[in-house]
């Protein structure tokens, strides 16, 4: 079928005067059908069924729109935690600001190395789950990202990783347009916990592949933001062998625009997917969680939890599906979506899905929207606890099922310190 004129003409003008990075053949070859993928399905567009709540004009435009520079005094999140730095500015690797790439029990190598090499164990991988998510919804971006994409990392790990792999992005240039994919390959047995943060560039694309093994456990725990400009889509693809285990957590302060999708296919028995993410929004800002989940084994476990707090006018998005294929049977599936509105300006729209092809499952879904807890509120009130205070009290304990989805006590200490601190500087 014949894209729109409009999709067309989008998707052309984004691809115009773009060069496709020469590699080696099996990594060119992965570009190339990349690229086949963007022209087949279009760019997104506000009348495709997956972006009617969020516009994603200023994503495919030809140029990235410009972003002030956020200049802040706080100290860098997970700082204070033992970690192996890999540091990415405006979407180029940094040596000098990154940590030596050796730690055991994992191999690590960037993007283009690995990706000009002939023969490689990314080349089984590489676009490879991308692809697989673009049934049955198109992620044209994520394809974009494919077929473009210079830079990132490529993580094999063999062992239970002593310490976390920290990637940071800064954003340096007010125009950046930064594209970067990141594969990880974990090994039977293996545990690894990835860390994200920073802000990345004006406007960013970022994939993230992970393949899980057989009784492998991947953690996952990335904070967006506090600029108040940026503008970013980011895709995790993933998927999990038997008796594996995936958890990723998402905080998101502030931002333009965020789009954040999480494609996950659990196709061997007794696997586990936790997916979770908590957002603060303040005025001229949208967040967008699409997530779809895939059971194709038997007894395996999946959940979704998703709470956004809102104010002046920001909206939040969630769009969550759970798809149980013929066959998994004994799936347990759980999703939920909430939204803590702190004015009437605010906006919240969601749609969970269910599709179900088997007949011995538990699989839930619900989503709610509404101000914050007057009888709560007064309960506070009444013992001397000033509204302010209050509020933020109550707010913390709306995202706290979120937050507690993070398994290790630190890093959860610290997202509870980042989510103290931006409702701090917004008392009153």
């Amino acid at each position: 079928m014949a894209l729109p004129q409009a999709k067309l003409d989008a998707t052309e003008a984004r691809l115009s005067g773009v060069t496709r990075p020469d590699g080696a053949a099996w990594s060119n070859a992965a570009r190339d059908a990349a690229l086949a993928r963007v022209r087949n399905a279009g760019l997104p567009h506000r009348r495709d069924e997956y972006w009617k709540y969020t516009n994603p004009e200023t994503l495919v435009q030809a140029d990235a729109p410009e972003a002030a520079l956020f200049q802040s005094d706080d100290t860098p999140i997970f700082n204070g935690i033992d970690r192996l730095k890999i540091v990415f500015v405006d979407g180029v690797f940094d040596a000098e600001a990154s940590d030596d790439l050796s730690l055991e029990g994992v191999k690590i190598e960037r993007l283009s190395d690995a990706a000009s090499v002939d023969i490689h164990w990314a080349k089984d991988l590489y676009g490879v789950l991308e692809e697989r998510g673009q049934t049955p919804v198109a992620r044209p971006l994520a394809a974009l990202n494919t077929a473009l994409a210079t830079d990132g990392v490529v993580i094999h790990v063999t062992g239970k990783v002593s310490k976390p792999v920290n990637l940071i992005y800064h954003h340096r240039s007010t125009s950046s347009d930064a594209i970067l994919h990141h594969v990880i390959k974990m090994d039977p047995g293996a545990e690894m916990t990835v860390l994200e943060n920073g802000p990345a560039a004006a406007r960013f694309n970022k994939v993230m592949e992970v393949e899980v093994a057989d009784g492998a456990r991947f953690h996952h725990v990335r904070a967006q933001g506090r600029d108040h400009e940026r503008r970013a889509a980011t895709h995790v693809f993933t998927r999990l062998a038997e008796e594996s285990v995936f958890k990723s957590f998402t905080l998101t302060a502030n931002g333009v625009l965020t789009r954040n999708e999480c494609i996950i296919e659990l196709t061997g028995d007794n696997a586990k997917a936790h997916v979770a993410g908590a957002c603060v929004g303040d005025g001229d800002f949208l967040h967008d969680d699409t997530v779809f989940i895939t059971h194709d084994a038997v007894n395996c476990e999946s959940r979704q939890v998703f709470k956004k707090v809102l104010r002046n006018g920001a909206r939040g998005v969630f769009q969550g599906k759970i798809l149980v294929k013929p066959g998994a049977q004994k799936t347990d599936g759980y999703q939920i979506s909430q939204s803590l509105l702190l004015d009437g300006d605010s906006e919240f729209d969601a749609k969970p899905e269910l599709e179900i092809y088997a007949d011995d499952v538990a699989c839930s879904h619900g989503s709610t929207s509404g101000a914050i807890d007057e009888e709560g509120l007064f309960y506070l009130r009444a013992r001397g606890v000033p509204r302010d205070i209050a509020t933020n009290l109550l707010t913390l304990a709306f995202l706290a099922e979120a937050v507690e989805e993070i398994e290790d006590d630190g890093l959860r200490d610290e997202i509870v310190g980042r989510l103290e601190g931006w409702l701090e500087r917004r008392r009153g």
